[in-house]
C-alpha cells in the first residue's frame, strides 16, 4: 500500500518564528490570528496535519489550507483573501443624492417640519430617486458621513459691526493685559450684569430615595418675581449682588457703590467694569457716571449680543442650576433669601473661573462667519 501525500514542509526564519509567537502571546490578538499562527508553529516542529488537527480541535482540511497558504506566501498568506461579495445595488450618484437631501432644510421640499428624520428623508427620496434605498441603508450612509439632520443646536451670529474692536480689550483683560501691558496686582477686573425675571414658584417636591431622584410637581403657583444684579471680581471669584424688584439704573449704581467700597477696590490703582448694553448700565449714561464718581475706574461695554463674553453669566448659570431649578418658593422674599444665601455659600470658598477663550480664538471665529451687515 503506497503512503498518502506528505504534508508541506514548513521552515521558519528567526523573524517569522518571533512574529508568530508574539501573536499567540499577545492578549489583544484575535482568536483567528492566534489559531492560524498556532497551525504554522506546530507544522514547523514536524507535526503532520492529523496531529495538528487533534491538538487544535479542527479538521485536517483547515490545517492543510493554512499550512499551504503559509508555505506559498509566508505571513501574508495567513490574511483573509479579498472576497467578491454581493455587487452594490446603488451607485455613488444615489448615495450623493441622499447625502445632499439630508443636508437640506425641510422647507426646501415644502415639508411642514422643523427637521427631518430617517423616515422623512426616505419619504422624500422615494419620490425623487429610483431605485430608492431602504431607511436602514440611508441610516448607515448618514452615520458614516456623520450627518444627523434630526438634531438641532443654536448659536448667535455676531452682528455688531465693531464686534472685534469692542470685544478684544475685554478678552485681553481676562488674560491680564491692558493696552499691551500686563496688569499688576493693584488692578481689578469686574464683570457685572443682571439676571431678570426670576420667578417665585411654589410646588410639591419629594426627597430622593434609592433608585428614585428628587421629584418636582409639574403644576405650580406664581408668587411674583425679582431681578438679581450682581458683580464678579474676576481675579478672586467673589460675587457681590443684591435682589431688587425693578432693574433700574439707580439700583445698579447702588450695586457699583457697594462693590467699590470693597477693600480690594478701594486700594486698587485701576478698576475695570465690564458690562453689556442693558438699560441699567447703558453706554450713553453708565460710563459717564462711572468717570464722574471714580477717578480710577475704566468702563468697558461688550458688543451688542455678546453677553456670552461676560464672565458673570457663568455664575448665573451655576446659580440657576444649583439653587433655582426645581426649587419651591412661597414668596418673593423666600426667593431672594435663596439667592443671597447661595451668594454667601459661594463666597465662603470663591474660585475664579478658568477662562480660556482668547482674542485669537475670536478672530478665527469671525473669519469663518459671513460679512456682518
Amino acid at each position: 500500500m503506497s503512503p498518502g501525500p506528505q504534508p508541506v514542509a514548513i521552515t521558519l526564519t528567526t523573524q517569522d518564528r518571533a512574529d508568530l509567537e508574539a501573536i499567540t502571546r499577545k492578549a489583544t490578538s484575535s482568536q483567528r490570528d492566534v489559531f492560524r499562527a498556532s497551525i504554522v508553529l506546530l507544522a514547523a516542529t514536524g507535526a503532520n496535519n492529523t496531529e495538528i488537527a487533534a491538538e487544535l480541535s479542527c479538521t485536517r482540511k483547515t490545517v492543510r489550507k493554512w499550512r499551504g497558504r503559509f508555505a506559498e506566501s509566508g505571513r501574508a498568506g495567513l490574511v483573509d483573501a479579498t472576497r467578491p461579495g454581493r455587487p452594490p445595488i446603488y451607485d455613488d450618484t444615489v448615495r450623493a443624492l441622499i447625502t445632499a437631501l439630508a443636508c437640506e432644510l425641510p422647507t426646501t421640499h415644502d415639508l411642514p417640519l422643523s427637521r427631518m428624520s430617517i423616515t422623512d428623508i426616505h419619504m422624500v427620496a422615494v419620490c425623487e430617486i429610483n431605485p430608492c434605498p431602504s431607511p436602514s441603508t440611508i441610516a448607515a450612509w448618514l452615520k458614516q458621513a456623520a450627518i444627523k439632520p434630526w438634531t438641532c443646536t443654536s448659536w448667535k451670529t455676531p452682528r455688531d459691526p465693531d464686534f472685534a474692536r469692542k470685544a478684544a480689550p475685554v478678552l485681553d483683560l481676562y488674560n491680564d493685559t491692558w493696552n499691551g501691558e500686563k496688569l499688576t496686582d493693584r488692578d481689578v477686573v469686574i464683570c457685572a450684569d443682571e439676571k431678570t425675571a426670576i420667578k417665585a414658584r411654589s410646588r410639591q417636591r419629594t426627597p430622593p430615595e434609592p433608585g428614585t431622584p428628587v421629584r418636582v410637581e409639574h403644576e405650580y403657583e406664581r408668587h411674583g418675581g425679582c431681578t438679581y444684579q450682581a458683580a464678579l471680581i474676576v481675579g478672586t471669584g467673589e460675587i457681590h449682588g443684591h435682589c431688587v424688584t425693578r432693574n433700574t439704573r439707580a439700583n445698579f449704581e447702588r450695586l457699583v457703590e457697594q462693590v467699590m467700597a470693597h477693600p480690594v477696590c478701594r486700594r486698587a490703582d485701576r478698576v475695570f467694569w465690564i458690562t453689556d448694553n442693558g438699560s441699567a448700565h447703558h453706554p450713553n449714561t453708565f460710563t459717564w457716571w462711572l468717570k464722574k464718581q471714580y477717578d480710577n475706574v475704566e468702563g468697558l461695554h461688550l458688543p451688542t449680543g455678546a453677553s456670552w463674553l461676560n464672565q458673570i453669566e457663568l455664575y448665573f448659570s451655576v446659580l440657576t442650576r444649583k439653587a433655582l431649578t426645581g426649587g419651591s418658593f412661597d414668596s418673593v422674599v423666600e426667593l431672594m433669601h435663596q439667592i443671597t444665601g447661595f451668594e454667601v455659600l459661594w463666597n465662603a470658598v470663591p474660585e475664579p473661573f478658568e477662562w480660556t477663550y482668547t482674542k485669537q480664538d475670536l478672530e478665527r471665529l469671525l473669519e469663518k462667519l459671513p460679512e456682518i451687515e
